[in-house]
């Protein structure tokens, strides 16, 4: 597959589709197209690190979980992330790392606010990997 995410233009919100061999790829593409939405990628270092864990009923409240709770440290404690490892996945539960920096206004040009992912239109599909779109209210 030659693409990791792609950006869902909708009214008043924006959305993503990201695709990955299996669904750990596709949760990590996703939170890549998230932040990709806020900066761009290449001008956060990865200084320092989160440990993230959410649990929800099932896996695409569970995607939304996981990037609403991105956009929950961003939003708190100002840090753009970039890089992601998902140490754990279940239909049900995450356990992940995020690797990023605090907010250089001097370094990163904050390109647009990202308020929520949203449940209306997520959806998981899974064919020759996994694609997973959301849809996020700006």
């Amino acid at each position: 597959m030659n693409k990791d995410f792609e950006i869902i233009d909708h009214t008043a919100d924006v959305g993503i589709r990201a695709y990955g061999a299996d669904l750990k790829d596709a949760f990590v593409n996703a939170a890549r197209g998230l932040f990709s939405l806020i900066t761009e990628l290449d001008s956060v270092d990865e200084i320092l690190q989160r440990n993230i864990e959410v649990d929800a009923p099932d896996e695409e409240i569970l995607l939304v979980a996981w990037l609403n709770e991105l956009i929950y440290l961003f939003d708190v404690e100002n840090v753009l992330f970039k890089r992601f490892e998902i140490n754990k996945l279940s239909d049900t539960h995450l356990e992940a790392t995020a690797f990023g920096e605090k907010v250089d206004k001097t370094k990163h040009e904050l390109k647009i606010g990202v308020k929520a992912a949203t449940y209306h239109m997520t959806k998981i599909v899974k064919d020759d990997g996994y694609r997973v779109e959301v849809l996020l209210d700006i």
